[in-house]
């Protein structure tokens, strides 16, 4: 470990002179393309996000060049791998979970392979929070990776107008509005260009700094002995985003799904409503869980199916396919246990 540490810092060494160099003669956005993961380091099994750095040897940045080049989906493509990029929010991400137990890393335990023999590789390209856009940004990126097949995880919850402003598209606005153009987002206010690019610069020399900790220890979550679990007892409260029933078309962003069909191109896409959690606790007749009272869920389910068969969508509804043991802080967020039945279920639609 000592061994790895030491060539670690020496290479981030190295990098931030270069970069520094680099950087009074081109455009800072491009610094993101240049990384110590995939050669130096391991790349990440997931695009790097953190709470609490000191801890997950990790951390949240917006810098999507960045954020792909240290994630292993940046290796050069085996002539004989059949790619797979799974899109989704934190429960994709593998929130709770090590990287072993994401749902990307329990498919590829399974040694998939398709019908002409090529092995399915899966790539966790998941980020938190909620919302289709933020999942579009990504999977715009993703598709220069040279991907077979897309997979789509979504939530009732990424859907609502007011759920498309993230992080993620607000300081890629210009990107991200390009892609659903219908929908508004949310600018983030940006000090002046000399900050801003010092800042950019100090998140990648931060991003390659945490990369020999992940080469040491393969920790990119700091994940608790105990948390809070989720809410199982509901107040007689049947509200969601403050939309009336009935749930309407309009009421969801599911041009931004249509935007992903056209992003995808001629890759196939399967779109796929992930499992959540179902209560059975004090007004679990009300609300299926913290996210949704039933009513907006059930329609949401119809129209899902609805605009499926319309738009020619490659669709399957796996919303009740994790037993309500198997998810630990949220209404989304599954144990290794809940992952390996997601996985399960989700193999059987990828090999038909």
């Amino acid at each position: 470990m000592k061994t790895i540490i030491r060539i670690g810092l020496k290479a981030l060494a190295l990098f931030v002179v270069f970069n520094l160099a680099f950087a009074l003669t081109r455009p800072v956005p491009s610094l993101g393309r240049l990384s110590l993961y995939n050669s130096v380091f391991p790349g990440r099994q997931r695009l790097p996000w953190g709470e609490n750095a000191a801890r997950d040897y990790n951390f949240t940045l917006n810098n999507l060049d960045a954020m792909f080049a240290s994630h292993e989906i940046a290796r050069a493509k085996p002539a004989d791998e059949y790619r797979v990029v799974l899109i989704g929010d934190s429960s994709t991400w593998g929130f709770l979970l090590r990287p072993e137990d994401t749902l990307a890393a329990k498919l590829n335990a399974r040694n998939l392979a398709t019908a002409d023999g090529r092995p399915m590789r899966f790539y966790n390209i998941g980020y938190p929070d909620f919302s289709l856009t933020k999942d579009a940004l990504l999977l715009s990126r993703a598709m220069r990776y040279q991907p077979d097949l897309v997979v789509w995880l979504v939530t009732l919850r990424s859907f609502p107008i007011a759920a498309q402003s993230h992080a993620l598209t607000q300081a890629n606005s210009q990107e991200a509005q390009s892609i659903a153009p219908a929908v508004p987002i949310t600018t983030s206010t940006r000090s002046s260009n000399l900050e801003s690019a010092r800042r950019d610069l100090a998140d990648l020399v931060r991003l390659q700094l945490y990369g020999v900790m992940w080469a040491a220890t393969g920790i990119d979550q700091y994940i608790p002995a105990t948390y809070e679990p989720l809410q199982r007892d509901f107040d007689n409260d049947d509200s969601f985003f403050n939309l009336k029933q009935p749930l309407s078309e309009d009421d969801l962003a599911l041009d931004v799904l249509a935007a992903g069909k056209r992003i995808a191109g001629t890759v196939p896409l399967l779109v796929v409503n992930e499992p959540i959690f179902v209560s059975d606790g004090r007004n679990s007749d009300i609300r299926y869980n913290f996210f949704y009272p039933r009513w907006a869920y059930d329609q949401y389910r119809v129209l899902m199916l609805r605009q499926a068969a319309t738009q020619g969508w490659r669709y399957v509804d796996l919303w009740n396919a994790v037993p309500p043991g198997e998810f630990t802080n949220s209404a989304v967020h599954l144990s290794p246990t809940g992952s390996q039945v997601l996985a399960d279920q989700l193999a059987v639609e990828l090999v038909r």
